[in-house]
């Protein structure tokens, strides 16, 4: 569990810089350049992600249950699973979704975390998707007063709506039907 902490601190608290200390980006760019920010930001989250994932491995290995979810939630599970890649896609690409969201990774990441709950019960399952979920709450929260938040390019036509939903469903159904349990080990069904 340790390590898995451990990236999650890592991780969340990078990502977590605008929540915290608005201005602490801009100072660090300011004075070590943006070239230099970007990869102190991108290897710390690249280190936390690793050790999230190598901990949640481990912590797979021995699980310490805390609840054990009924099978009918993790039907529900699935269910609100759906929006998530959609929302994934839609947070890069100009769409009707995004205006209306605003921050649509964020809610993504929400949905993912919530989703996961709702199947897993086990001490590192809600370190994990608990802790994800929480983060985007807040960073969603935060970054919606932020000034300037929200100011999206108003998009031309459906066609980002149509790539975002259509390819979003796309890939939640080849995570279903089998990429979930060949990168994971585990199957949603």
């Amino acid at each position: 569990m340790s390590l898995l902490v451990t990236g999650l601190v890592l991780f969340l608290a990078v990502h977590s810089l605008r929540i915290v200390a608005p201005g602490f980006r801009t100072q660090m760019m300011a004075s070590n350049g943006e070239r230099v920010w970007l990869l102190t930001y991108t290897g710390v989250s690249l280190v936390g992600l690793v050790l999230i994932v190598w901990g949640y491995g481990l912590a797979r290995m021995d699980p310490t249950l805390v609840y054990a979810p009924p099978v009918s939630l993790r039907h529900l599970a699935l269910v609100l699973l759906l929006p998530v890649f959609p929302l994934l896609i839609a947070a890069y690409v100009p769409s009707r979704i995004r205006m209306t969201v605003g921050h649509p990774m964020l809610l993504a990441t929400a949905l993912w975390g919530l989703a996961h709950l709702m199947a897993n019960g086990t001490l590192a399952d809600l370190a994990l998707f608990g802790g994800f979920a929480v983060w985007a709450a807040i960073d969603w929260i935060s970054a919606a007063n932020r000034p300037g938040s929200g100011k999206v390019r108003q998009p031309v036509g459906w066609t980002g709506d149509a790539v975002a939903v259509l390819g979003g469903l796309a890939i939640y159904g080849l995570f279903v039907a089998g990429l979930h349990q060949w990168l994971i080990g585990v199957s949603p069904l």
